[in-house]
């Protein structure tokens, strides 16, 4: 984490090493990493042509494996400061550094965006990191992003965007955390029950959450157009969204 970091460390400590969990209390975060390689995978880019792709927010590496199997030609500059992760995902994804296929970086999502040129990026990924920011950083977030991209680049995320309708985002929110108690009580991991709860709260905080509607508009208010949101499950759902030519 930078010292100008506005959010704090979340994944740094039991989650961070217990992640892989992750696949066992939200099977939806897993298809959504896999919906993000898909999707990067139909880029139109003449064969032969490297892809250049950023993805925020690597983590152990489990979205930055669905984009690696995307195509051949392609780079992957996976973006995260969190060492413990990042770690992770050295380990697991060395064979595609080696081949210079993928490279990483420490800084925060911002910093990181704002050290790239303009229009030098063909698609930005990401799979639930973005609603881990405050309101105001996100926004910073997706600025930079619209000006890394190309004319023609792809932003694509596959995260939690909360429902505009808030009895049922809570409602479903509440069967979440029933399916976690279920799961790590049963693990006997309460220590890391009590870090998902706590994440949790982060999430639907009033400077955190995503609400659909306005995660959208703000896409559109810095230039995105053929905005689209699919793949709505509960909570989670696929949005791309293009920098016009």
């Amino acid at each position: 984490m930078t010292s100008t970091a506005p959010y704090h460390a979340m994944f740094s400590g039991a989650i961070g090493k217990d992640y892989e969990m992750l696949k066992l209390l939200s099977p939806l975060a897993v298809e959504m990493s896999r919906l993000v390689g898909v999707t990067v995978s139909e880029f139109p880019k003449p064969p032969g042509q490297t892809l250049h792709v950023v993805e925020l927010g690597g983590g152990t590496g489990i979205t930055t494996l669905s984009i690696l199997a995307a195509r051949e030609a392609l780079h992957v500059l996976s973006i995260d400061n969190e060492p413990v992760m990042q770690n992770q995902a050295k380990q697991n994804l060395q064979v595609w550094q080696q081949q210079g296929k993928l490279a990483f970086c420490g800084d925060d999502a911002l910093t990181a965006l704002q050290a790239l040129p303009n229009a030098s990026v063909d698609v930005v990924a990401s799979a639930y990191t973005l609603h881990n920011f405050p309101n105001t950083y996100r926004q910073q977030v997706i600025a930079e992003i619209f000006r890394v991209l190309v004319p023609g680049g792809l932003f694509v995320n596959g995260d939690r965007y909360a429902l505009d309708d808030v009895d049922l985002h809570t409602r479903t929110t509440q069967a979440e955390v029933s399916g976690y108690f279920r799961i790590l009580v049963a693990a006997n991991k309460l220590d890391l029950l009590e870090h998902w709860i706590v994440h949790l709260f982060s999430d639907e905080s009033a400077n955190h959450i995503m609400r659909e509607t306005l995660a959208l508009e703000d896409l559109a208010a810095v230039g995105f157009t053929s905005i689209c949101l699919s793949q709505r499950c509960q909570v989670n759902a696929l949005v791309t969204a293009h920098k016009p030519h």
